[in-house]
């Protein structure tokens, strides 16, 4: 399959190059950049030398890019993919979306959260979570990517939700990310001496990634669901620790809660079940598509307590979307993806 990169020099689209440059089933025929148009990419990103010696392009002949490819990959923030999906509407060209342009139903919550009108509304797209939407990714034109925080922390609650065996409105959701989940371009907060030996919070009530959770984990219940969110930068360049709260419904039993999370995932490659009193850990699914989920229940309270673990810029991201791509393609889902994590 010809493949093409739209913002290949970002933390998500190098990374995306690197895992498809080892794909079997996988031609990369154009990697664009902006701001470095005319550049090697591994000029940019020396862990690609004499791998990958491509040139950057320019994004402004759309049209030209899509007829060369099956797939059009966009690692662009958000705003910016309404534009390519427009420019290859008439085109058989199919597109993975790693920003948040196509992954809302109502294009009026992503107007809301995002302060950017959306320009591409009537657009045919699929929530690209794959493990959750499997049959709607194969022969979907328009597939925009899960998040990073969302990945983490809708396959954490997403056996619950389905079974109904929380109160949807009694969740929350603390995670953590590394500093790559803030991008490549530098920021006072990503800032060495500010960043180091440091712990904060930010998007407190406000993070975007909110409505993506609550869509998905309302389409699971069938209810309407509101959750707490609060994110937060740990000084690690990878990773994402995200631990979920919830009440269980009255007469819900530990038993009941393992075998809702057997029954969705226990035969699922890329998801790695801890088990009850299980504790994930960013180390152990460094630079692989995994997620190692754990989960707790506090009998004093009444809650459950559900941890899983990613690789923000893997799973989280470029891993992510090679997998729907796979699925999209209908290769094997492990085809360019079956890695042991990096350790230590």
């Amino acid at each position: 399959m010809k493949v093409s990169i739209i913002g290949a020099t970002g933390y998500a689209g190098a990374e995306l190059l690197r895992i498809l440059y080892s794909h079997p089933e996988v031609e990369v025929v154009h990697i664009t950049s902006e701001s470095h148009t005319g550049e090697v990419i591994s000029s940019l990103y020396p862990h690609l030398r004499g791998r990958c010696g491509m040139v950057l392009e320019s994004m402004e002949d759309m049209e030209r890019i899509g007829r060369d490819s099956d797939f059009v990959f966009i690692a662009l923030p958000h705003g910016h993919a309404m534009r390519v999906g427009k420019a290859l509407e008439k085109l058989p060209t199919r597109i993975i979306d790693l920003g948040a342009d196509y992954r809302f139903d109502d294009t009026a919550v992503y107007e809301t959260w995002y302060h950017v009108e959306h320009t591409h509304p009537d657009a045919s797209r699929v929530y690209g979570l794959a493990e959750l939407y499997r049959d709607k990714i194969r022969g979907a034109k328009i597939i925009g990517n899960a998040g990073c925080f969302t990945t983490a922390s809708i396959l954490a609650l997403a056996p619950l939700a389905k079974e109904r065996l929380i109160n949807e409105n009694t969740i929350l959701v603390d995670a953590k990310s590394g500093v790559s989940g803030a991008g490549r371009s530098p920021k006072q907060s990503n800032h060495f001496p500010e960043l180091y030996d440091s712990f904060t919070a930010y998007g407190v009530a406000t993070h975007r990634h909110t409505p993506e959770i609550e869509q998905a984990l309302m389409e699971l219940s069938g209810e309407k669901t509101i959750i707490n969110f609060t994110p937060h930068l740990v000084p690690m360049s990878r990773g994402i620790l995200a631990t979920c709260y919830a009440s269980l419904k009255p007469g819900v039993t530990p038993e009941q809660v393992d075998e809702a999370f057997q029954r969705l995932y226990g035969d699922e490659f890329f998801i790695r079940l801890l088990g009850r009193g299980g504790y994930p850990a960013t180390k152990a699914v460094r630079g692989s598509n995994l997620c190692d989920i754990g989960w707790h229940i506090d009998e004093r309270t009444g809650r459950v307590i559900v941890l899983s673990a990613i690789d923000n810029l893997v799973k989280g991201a470029a891993g992510q979307a090679v997998q729907n791509f796979n699925i999209a393609c209908g290769f094997d889902e492990k085809t360019g993806l079956d890695v042991i994590p990096m350790y230590p």
